[in-house]
């Protein structure tokens, strides 16, 4: 049975690092948010809070939406939106902050929606270094995981614009953070806020309802001399009847029927009707019929090569522990947490490769999954902190892997600087040709906004035609990141009559013939080019 347990006791001068570790962070989101280009999604997404928020107004101040409407161009019915079922409680808030703060025009919307992506995905770097702190039992190895986080350069990028993915992995690892909370000491209180960032992850992505699993099981595995079994189906309840109150409150499109919703939306995930393909190997692979390997590869690609090998360390030294204590490690509380870990971090990858599950553009719909990566990095790093203070004979080669990984990490740190603002396209080891060759790029289309700056500065026509290679959404999105007065000179035009063509090579890792123009600008980040454009007269 489990007993109430608590943190080690931090002295105020230790406290003083982690504090101004986040506040640097903060003021880094502070000054970068404005650098970053917008992503395929971010309208989309928007629309979608939108959609939500007039629903809300329309039940609770039907006056007021209708007036608010007015200023909008025609708002979706929430029935009608094919995206209705996407958790939509932070692009509520960034709509409302949005309609509040700003004049209107999408150019400051949008720089603050990068800026709320930034401030949750630095909450979900602190809930990380909770937890880090709980496992390690001391501050400094939870300050080393939530390190991890921030010196990881696509995560990084991503965490101003990617407010689906981000800002789901920052609230599932809240809740994570919130369960080791609970469990420190049982209370009606910590119950009720358990609840409310279950359901905040859950307004996200259905998936945060996984959260629910080992709370249900720390609830009902509490002291039965400190918790009667009235106490304790007293605290399920009221955990699992306020989850589903304050995540069906969250997602509008939930209140007309909302258990069924609920559970269409939870078997939307594995069949969700995307008809792209993917450039994976050098080939365009439909995204119905990846082959298994697809999310482990992507994950090897674009995490430091360290990391995951530290993380294999620490998961097979935790593997070697039981084995030695034939099995009396299980029932310590290291063991049980490394457990709920190793769940976290291996279930979803073997859910997606059993059932099929539709993924696309990388392993971006699996990276709630990260911070559990960097929890057994960071244990693989104790590992071998161990050995080589220790006077066994392999210290040498664990002095050995540990400044190797020290000198990754640092390497990391100046290609992520080198790359700014182009980190979404980092690659751990692929040579640029390579990767250029056999992987998508920046399939978010964050560069057609320097490319749009360039074509500006350099032509000064009034009206610029543009042909897109393949959609122009982010022709479109990145657009609207310009001042109005430059954003009106950009006209798509869908045909060779363009005098303009602009790629991502998205879709097209091959070089383009001179049929379609004279390249006048092209951009590479660490070598891999992101994008062209060419001019046809």
């Amino acid at each position: 049975m489990l007993r109430p347990i608590s943190l080690p006791q931090v002295s105020r001068g230790a406290l003083l690092i982690p504090r101004l570790f986040f506040t640097l962070l903060l003021l880094l989101g502070l000054l970068l948010h404005r650098d970053y280009g917008m992503s395929w999604d971010e309208v989309n997404n928007h629309l979608n809070g939108l959609v939500s928020l007039n629903q809300v107004a329309q039940q609770l101040a039907p006056d007021f939406a209708q007036k608010a409407a007015a200023s909008h161009s025609p708002i979706p019915d929430i029935r009608a939106y094919p995206d209705s079922d996407h958790g939509p409680v932070f692009e509520m808030v960034v709509a409302g902050l949005g309609y509040l703060l700003t004049d209107g025009d999408a150019r400051p919307l949008y720089f603050l929606r990068h800026l709320l992506v930034f401030c949750t995905f630095v909450l979900g770097v602190w809930g990380l270094y909770y937890i880090g702190r709980w496992r390690f039992q001391d501050w400094r190895w939870g300050l080393m995981a939530s390190g991890l986080l921030v010196v990881s350069p696509r995560f990084f990028a991503e965490a101003f614009y990617n407010g689906k993915d981000i800002v789901f992995m920052s609230l599932f690892t809240l809740a994570v953070a919130g369960l080791l909370w609970l469990r420190q000491q049982p209370s009606l209180w910590r119950v009720l806020v358990l609840s409310m960032l279950t359901a905040l992850a859950t307004d996200i992505r259905v998936q945060g309802l996984l959260v629910a699993v080992p709370t249900l099981a720390v609830l009902l595995s509490l002291s039965g001399e400190v918790y009667p079994l009235s106490r304790r189906a007293y605290l399920v309840l009221t955990y699992l009847i306020t989850t589903l109150a304050v995540a069906i409150l969250g997602w509008p499109y939930l209140w007309a029927t909302p258990l069924p919703d609920l559970w269409a939306a939870f078997h939307r995930l594995g069949s969700y009707p995307w008809s792209g393909t993917c450039l994976y190997f050098g080939k365009l692979i439909a995204d119905t019929q990846l082959p298994w390997h697809y999310l482990p590869v992507w994950i090897l690609l674009t995490t430091p090569v360290a990391y995951p090998l530290l993380a294999l360390l620490g998961l097979s030294n935790g593997i070697t522990r039981l084995f030695r204590s034939r099995g009396a490690y299980l029932r310590t509380l290291a063991a049980k947490a490394d457990t709920w870990f190793a769940l976290w971090l291996l279930g979803p990858v073997l859910v997606v490769i059993l059932t099929q599950a539709v993924v696309y553009d990388g392993w971006r719909h699996v990276y709630f999954i990260y911070p559990a990566l960097l929890l057994f990095a960071v244990q693989g790093i104790r590992h071998l902190w161990q050995l080589a203070t220790s006077w066994r004979p392999a210290r040498w080669l664990a002095a050995a892997c540990l400044l190797a990984a020290l000198l990754e990490m640092s390497l990391t740190v100046f290609r992520m600087v080198r790359m700014h603002p182009f980190q979404q396209v980092y690659f751990s080891f692929l040579p640029a040709p390579l990767a250029e060759q056999l992987f998508e790029r920046d399939y978010w289309g964050l560069a057609f906004r320097p490319g749009l700056e360039w074509l500006l500065a350099h032509d000064a026509s009034p009206h610029l035609t543009i042909q897109m290679a393949g959609k122009h959404e982010p022709l479109y999105n990145n657009s609207l990141l310009l001042p109005p007065s430059e954003r009106a000179r950009i006209q798509y035009q869908p045909n060779a009559q363009a005098r303009y063509f602009m790629t991502g090579y998205r879709w097209h890792p091959q070089t383009y013939q001179d049929s379609v123009g004279r390249e006048v600008y092209s951009l590479r980040a660490n070598g891999i080019k992101i994008l062209s454009i060419f001019q046809r007269y």
